[in-house]
């Protein structure tokens, strides 16, 4: 039996985008199954998690959701190392928001410098589709996501429309990526951290 059977597996997952495009709310909605318009601007960074099973191997994602706004950017280095997934968050409504994650996927290689930089695994997920005035068509995204080999999926947070199923795709990059690079290193190097005080967030998805 190997030992990621025996023990729960903790995977670092790191959320990223522009603000307001939903990170807090597609968080809250599937650790918590809450939803609400009020969320204030997430200050810093934000953390929350949740344990799964994936195929018959205990998980606790612990997932990281940080400040969408340039001046936190300088929290990026110590935050993104030792990530094992990082989800690429979007507002479909908003060509801006996805013409941006190219610079936040960039900037999470630099920063967190995981090992096998070119085969890391990204998450896309397109936020909002609960919304009419859509910006981002599903081929659009879908090709860019297929140009960085990364996973596209899109959904909304308001409406828990595909937002299980996006995490429990997070929770199986991450347990691969977990298995080609943690446990090849003796060290079984694994984040732990007691969960921070609450944080006031306001993205108004």
């Amino acid at each position: 039996m190997t030992e990621w059977n025996i023990h729960p597996i903790r995977l670092k997952v790191i959320v990223i985008g522009n603000s307001g495009v939903g990170k807090s709310s597609l968080m809250n909605r599937y650790v918590n199954h809450r939803f609400t318009n009020m969320y204030r601007s997430t200050v810093g960074t934000d953390f929350l998690q949740k344990e799964v099973n994936i195929g018959g191997t205990t998980i606790i994602l612990q997932i990281w959701d940080t400040a969408g706004t340039e001046r936190f950017q300088s929290l990026g280095t110590p935050l993104y190392r030792g990530s094992h997934c990082c989800v690429l968050v979007f507002d479909v409504t908003s060509k801006l928001s996805f013409s941006a994650l190219d610079m936040w996927r960039k900037e999470f290689l630099i920063q967190g410098d995981p090992p096998d930089a070119a085969n890391f695994p990204f998450i896309v997920l397109g936020n909002k589709t609960d919304l009419n005035h859509r910006e981002v068509s599903h081929k659009q995204a879908l090709q860019w996501c297929e140009e960085i080999g990364a996973h596209y999926c899109e959904g909304s947070a308001k409406l828990d429309d595909h937002v299980e199923n996006t995490f429990i795709k997070v929770a199986q990059a991450g347990l691969q990526q977990y298995k080609k690079h943690t446990l090849e290193n003796t060290g079984h190097f694994q984040i732990t951290c007691k969960q921070p005080r609450e944080t006031h967030n306001n993205c108004e998805c």
